[in-house]
């Protein structure tokens, strides 16, 4: 096997190899040669080349997203780092643990003018769990000032001075590369180590000449303060009016009886989202449609005693806008890493996981007499007879689209969700509960929605289908530039000719000034690179075209496939908001 001669190269390459970092997603350069060689000749590894940094590090986002496990990701130095910062926000502020592996210039050649070379000396310092910069090797040839000094004068004294600088060096890097792959094992995070290098950067050999030694990993055992948890069982058990809302959670993360449990409480009403993952029968699965036509009254009779939060972002806009006008007398986080003060009433951080503190918890909680979860299990049943009611009667739009393809998602299988209307529209649907669902709400941008998606689709043996928008679409589509794709990978874009979702908000709709800068109109389709790509298209722009083309959208074929539904800009504002009108 083949290996860099640069003895950091295989520090690095080496440690990553030791931690079990399977997956390396390479960007090409020069300086990052070291680091591609030692990737790329070892079997261990398995490599993906991916030009565009940016697609690079969402797809690395999808791969450990899936995996949950950390990815890597390798580029040369200069602007090239720089265009992984989206993904790196997005995995910090998603928990999920990236590793970002740079190259870099020897000190010396930085800030004299050199190409291709930025201050990258911690420049993610605000966003990853841990930056470190490690050192230059030392060259045998290599000679500095310090030469003049009488301690160099004899060449014995010179070879153990040098003999003794490397072996320091050695053993700091060693360190740093330990400790960095840790903190993203352990805490579930983006972390960066810039690595210089001096030419010649292509040398290689045989053999290694280092023996890196790793550090075994020690998780902390799950435990919660015997008085913390019983504050909680008394309060809980006291409080008529229980709300459990549960933001962007990992399918499966959540032993059932613990549901099962929550579920049987008459004072409890659990909230969950499209990203939640969790699904009973009596659990509230899309809040937006019940809670947008309350009035005052309402609100005060859905305000709870107690909210208990766990999971990542929450996507509803209005359980925001309700939690932090009636806010619970107090709100507790549940969670290993941050507890987010969302609601501006935050009381309680438990901090370990909620399979853990639901099983010292919950056997200990007593069901009270109430009417809170009927009454509001009755209240959801007459938003749901209205929802069907109007969704029977509307002309084709973005909500009769989403009514439509989320009916024929096969069992079983992946849905990657789009950021702003996209995951908006599904909020206001029951999905099937076979689905497992994902979505990028670290940071909730378009801008590597679809390079994630793909990530997800190259690791996970079941199908995966992405819903986006148009403008979140075009801003990704270097995404499609991968040669990793799977044939039974599916992108539904709608497109409705700009950014809908301003049609939504308030604002002045229907100017030049609005279509320009905000809705920015344009009519662009995907059809030209699908056919760039090597993407089946197909396309519809009515109900019955549409369930036409979904139904052999699914079929099997030999080259991924995209469906593109064209709907009326014009109209799909009008009919969303009559929506929530109509199912007061």
């Amino acid at each position: 096997m083949m290996y860099s001669k640069i003895p950091l190269a295989q520090t690095v390459v080496q440690l990553c190899k030791a931690k079990q970092i399977k997956h390396i997603i390479i960007s090409p350069g020069s300086r990052n040669a070291p680091l591609t060689i030692g990737f790329s000749n070892d079997p261990f590894f398995k490599c993906y080349s991916i030009v565009d940094e940016r697609c690079a590090a969402f797809f690395a986002l999808g791969i450990a997203q899936q995996l949950q496990e950390p990815t890597a990701v390798v580029c040369t130095s200069g602007s090239a780092l720089l265009n992984y910062y989206p993904a790196v926000a997005e995995a910090f502020y998603s928990d999920i643990s990236l590793i970002v592996l740079s190259a870099d210039r020897p000190k010396h050649l930085i800030g004299i003018g050199d190409g291709q070379t930025i201050n990258q000396k911690n420049v993610f310092e605000n966003h990853v769990l841990y930056s470190s910069n490690l050192k230059l090797d030392l060259k045998e040839d290599e000679t500095n000032s310090a030469e003049e000094l009488p301690i160099f004068k004899s060449m014995e004294n010179k070879v153990e001075t040098l003999l003794g600088l490397k072996k320091t060096i050695q053993e700091y890097n060693e360190e740093e590369i330990d400790t960095t792959i840790n903190r993203a094992l352990l805490e579930n995070g983006p972390v960066h180590i810039n690595v210089p290098f001096d030419e010649p950067l292509y040398d290689m050999a045989n053999e290694l000449s280092i023996k890196p030694k790793p550090t075994n990993l020690v998780d902390k055992p799950l435990e919660i303060d015997d008085y913390v948890l019983g504050d909680c069982i008394k309060d809980w058990n006291a409080a008529s009016k229980k709300m459990v809302l549960v933001g962007v959670n990992q399918p499966n993360q959540i032993e059932q009886r613990w549901l099962d449990n929550l579920a049987a409480d008459a004072s409890v009403i659990v909230f969950t989202e499209t990203t939640s993952n969790l699904h009973h029968d009596t659990f509230f699965p899309s809040i937006d449609k019940l809670i947008a036509p309350l009035k005052n009254e309402g609100f005060r009779k859905l305000q709870p005693d107690i909210l208990l939060t766990f999971g990542g972002l929450i996507v509803s806009k209005k359980v925001k806008a309700f939690l932090r006008k009636y806010r619970p007398q107090q709100h507790w986080h549940i969670d290993l890493k941050k507890a987010n003060d969302t609601f501006f009433s935050l009381t309680n951080f438990v901090k370990t996981t909620p399979n853990y503190f639901f099983s010292k918890f919950l056997p200990q909680t007593q069901s009270l007499k109430s009417d809170y979860n009927s009454y509001w299990r009755h209240v959801e049943a007459s938003r749901l007879v209205k929802h069907d009611d109007y969704l029977n009667r509307i002309d084709f739009s973005d909500l009769k689209a989403f009514d439509v393809i989320l009916s024929a998602i096969p069992n079983d299988t992946i849905l990657q969700l789009g950021n702003s209307s996209t995951v908006r529209y599904a909020q206001l649907f029951d999905l099937n509960k076979t689905l497992k669902v994902f979505c990028n709400r670290g940071t909730s941008g378009i801008d590597g929605c679809t390079s994630t998606a793909i990530g997800c689709a190259v690791v996970n043996k079941k199908q995966t289908t992405l819903i986006t928008g148009d403008l979140s679409f075009i801003y990704d589509s270097n995404a499609l530039w991968n040669n990793y794709i799977p044939s039974n990978f599916r992108i539904i874009v709608i497109n409705n000719q700009g950014g809908g979702i301003f049609r939504i908000l308030p604002g002045h709709k229907n100017t030049e000034n609005f279509d320009t800068y905000f809705e920015t109109n344009h009519h662009l389709t995907a059809e030209h690179l699908c056919k760039m790509y090597g993407f089946k298209y197909e396309s519809a722009s009515d109900e019955v075209t549409l369930k036409s083309s979904l139904h052999s959208f699914y079929s099997e074929g030999n080259q991924p496939k995209l469906l593109e539904v064209f709907t009326p800009k014009n109209l799909n504002d009008e009919v969303l908001l009559n929506y929530f009108k109509h199912i007061g």
